[in-house]
């Protein structure tokens, strides 16, 4: 039976690579100025992917956090109506072409359990 579990384990791992083996661009983003500046973008945790995988966030959905024990700028996010901590690493360090703001989760959910965001890339738009 001890298989059984390693069988389990190993499906969630090969669903996982899938994901982010086949982004969701579908082509409708093919003839964007941008495209190319999207399909380049990477922080930390690696690359973004695409436009098409990133969510355009609106003001009130995210917030810059000022953290006296840390010098650097750090971001929340409100995803699925909870605020995630963005990690330094998923911040996007080049100025944003777009201009909107933009985040790049990756969801997890063990089967039955609480839904949780990895904060994969992070770029701040401007604040208007």
């Amino acid at each position: 039976m001890r298989w059984v579990g390693q069988v389990i384990v190993a499906a969630f791992v090969l669903a996982c690579m899938w994901s982010y083996a086949y982004p969701r661009d579908d082509g409708r983003y093919a003839n964007s100025p941008l495209k190319p500046w999207f399909d380049s973008l990477k922080s930390g945790k690696g690359p973004c992917c695409s436009d098409a995988d990133g969510t355009a966030l609106s003001d009130v959905d995210w917030e810059s956090v000022n953290d006296p024990a840390k010098p650097a700028v750090h971001y929340r996010v409100r995803i699925e109506n909870a605020w995630w901590d963005v990690p330094d690493e998923a911040v996007i360090k080049e100025p944003n072409r777009a201009g909107r703001t933009m985040v790049w989760p990756v969801y997890h959910s063990a089967y039955g359990g609480p839904l949780t965001v990895e904060i994969r890339c992070f770029i701040a738009g401007t604040m208007s």
